[in-house]
């Protein structure tokens, strides 16, 4: 069943249990976790500062070190099994851990209590792959990125909230027992949870297990190394959180070395912060009409430089040593403040329309069979980019930069990364060109889309209106479309990279050059060979009248060499555009109209041997109706 809105998943069963689980899970590391650091900043340095820092950078390694060993395995393990099942092995097990840190706290057993974080990580590490492998099972393709939304939504703002109550609990009267109750109930909570997640079947259950932690580890990094786009997708996850991991740790001393600000302000802006990124997670689905819209994640990039070069700008200058540290009030209410606030904010914004699309195009694209694998190889790879980035930003700040200038270089090197990885898979750039182009000049409206299968090879048919025609129906489909085009559309300027980069087939009359025709032929029946679809518009030319010409008898040619299903749809609003004939040659004359309303409908698809020129024009008349 669609759902009308962001929130309707939240009310669905086979959602809902599993958004809890993974909430407490998040929320409970990061009570023991920052309980724990304080409860060493506060003791152990009372009497041993320097024994203190080595302690509480022992806690960030302890904790990041199983998602190295272990992660391989981790993989293996839920592709192999029932996934509801695992999960609550895996929820059995955090309770387990969680009685030995109440233990660890209420004996005051520092050894014990960094075992325990140290087992933390490796449960984090068990349940990282389940996370997100589950959801293509139990969600539909038009609610993959919804969900991915409220995941990421709701990992951000488990952290916070988990960090701020360990602070409180272990800062209160007998904190040690507040803390230990707590990371106890919130783990039986999150068992209680998993009781009520829908079986997910095991992806591989035949899989041998490879127990050995290096090998498996280097085998599940080749193996997602070979789908280019996943591959590539994966390095633009790890270079968030890479990131994300020095926004977050410097955030506390730029507010209060640099801002001025107190640990209020400090607790403000880090709210903010995952605010932002909550936000931006659930705009997604919004941005990208129900669908992978990977045209957001270069949006995302050029949001995260923008507003990352605007934060140095925005900074004041440091407060004189020694100055007293500013409230919430104070702070806000000094010159500059709110710009700083904002930035933070749509930094944390565009980093959720940045990360959402690229973890639903991974599990999109993954064979099913491994997706699991492959995300344990996502998280491997997610924790060399976070020790890197700790590791690089401790040498620049030796290096005599100061906070704001190390951002700044952060940011800097986003639209670095962002451009490698968008001209090595320059789909990303194609996209956001289309969704800019589709979503600006025209309010779409569609329906029908799930008529579209989602695998298989496909060709799909189309009266044409505008030169804009390709981008509106290939904007719309959760499926690459290779389209046949005239070839001089396919040269028309600007449009040309989309259309190349999207595998269009320019084609030509035999008259012209029948090389060009023959070699079109060849190239539809090789993408409908490997399962692709195949986009056509029958009647050859835009129309001069806004009717529907005849359509001609290529389609059955295609269909005789491979007789695949026809889907059948139609543009309508689109005459009268810019993009159209109505008013001469198309693109040669002044705008008429902006923003206005456009709309594809999509019919049911017709079997190959029933598919003819002039069924399928009917079906595309009745589909279009009377507006054009």
């Amino acid at each position: 069943m669609a759902h009308d809105n962001e929130f309707t998943l939240l009310k669905e069963r086979r959602f809902l249990p599993f958004f809890i689980t993974q909430f407490l899970g998040a929320f409970n590391d990061n009570v023991f976790k920052n309980a724990l650091i304080i409860l060493i900043a506060f003791q152990v340095a009372a009497s041993d500062p320097a024994r203190a820092n080595t302690l509480i950078n022992l806690c960030s390694g302890l904790f990041v070190l199983p998602f190295f060993l272990f992660s391989a395995t981790a993989g293996q393990l839920s592709d192999k099994y029932e996934k509801s099942r695992y999960i609550r092995w895996v929820k059995v097990l955090e309770i387990g851990i969680m009685l030995g840190a109440a233990t660890g706290f209420l004996l005051d057993n520092l050894p014990l209590l960094l075992a325990m974080l140290f087992m933390m990580g490796f449960h984090s590490t068990l349940f990282g792959p389940v996370k997100y492998s589950i959801l293509p099972q139990h969600l539909k393709p038009e609610e993959l990125v919804g969900g991915n939304a409220w995941i990421e939504m709701g990992t951000n703002m488990a952290i916070l909230l988990g960090t701020m109550l360990g602070g409180i609990l272990i800062a209160w009267q007998k904190g040690h027992l507040w803390v230990a109750v707590a990371v106890v109930l919130i783990a039986v909570l999150g068992f209680l949870s998993s009781l009520s997640i829908p079986k997910a079947p095991p992806a591989a259950p035949d899989l041998k297990i490879n127990w050995n932690p290096a090998t498996e580890t280097w085998r599940i990094l080749n193996f997602t190394r070979q789908n280019f786009t996943v591959f590539q997708s994966v390095l633009g996850i790890s270079w968030f959180w890479f990131l994300g991991s020095v926004y977050l740790a410097q955030l506390p001393n730029f507010t209060k070395l640099t801002l001025g600000g107190g640990e209020h302000v400090v607790t403000l802006l880090l709210t903010l912060f995952a605010v932002g990124i909550g936000i931006g997670s659930l705009l997604c689905e919004r941005l990208s009409g129900r669908m992978v819209e990977i045209g957001l994640v270069p949006f995302g990039a050029i949001g995260l430089t923008v507003f990352g070069v605007d934060l140095f700008f925005a900074t004041p200058a440091s407060p004189p040593e020694g100055s007293e540290l500013l409230g919430v009030w104070a702070f806000l209410s000094q010159a500059g403040s709110w710009r700083v606030v904002l930035d933070i904010v749509l930094i944390g914004l565009f980093g959720g329309i940045y990360i959402v699309p690229l973890y639903a195009l991974v599990q999109q694209r993954s064979q099913p069979t491994h997706l699991s694998r492959v995300i344990a190889g996502n998280n491997i790879i997610n924790a060399v980019f976070m020790v890197a980035a700790a590791l690089i930003a401790v040498a620049l700040l030796k290096q005599g930069l100061s906070i704001p200038q190390l951002l700044l270089v952060m940011a800097v090197f986003n639209a670095a990364v962002a451009t490698y990885i968008f001209t090595l898979v320059p789909e990303f750039l194609m996209r956001f060109i289309v969704w800019i182009l589709v979503n600006v000049v025209y309010r779409l409206r569609t329906q029908g889309l799930d008529h579209i299968p989602d695998s298989g090879p496909l060709l799909v048919v189309c009266n044409h209106v505008s030169l804009m025609d390709a981008l509106v129906v290939g904007g719309c489909c959760r499926r690459p479309i290779r389209f046949v085009m005239d070839h001089q559309i396919f040269e028309t300027p600007v449009l040309n990279f989309v259309f190349r980069t999207a595998g269009a087939i320019p084609i030509t009359s035999a008259r012209r050059d029948p090389a060009i025709l023959e070699q079109a032929y060849e190239r539809v029946a090789e993408y409908l060979e490997r399962g692709e679809v195949v986009g056509i518009f029958p009647e050859g030319r835009l129309t001069p009248d806004g009717e529907i010409g005849p359509f001609k008898a290529g389609i059955e040619r295609i269909l005789q060499r491979s007789p695949v299903p026809v889907v059948p749809m139609a543009l309508r609003g689109l005459w009268g555009s810019f993009f159209s004939r109505r008013y001469g040659k198309a693109m040669g004359h002044f705008p008429r109209r902006f923003w206005s309303r456009v709309e594809l409908i999509v019919g049911e698809p017709v079997p190959p041997e029933r598919a003819t020129s002039e069924l399928l024009r009917e079906r595309v008349a009745a589909l279009r109706g009377d507006w054009r």
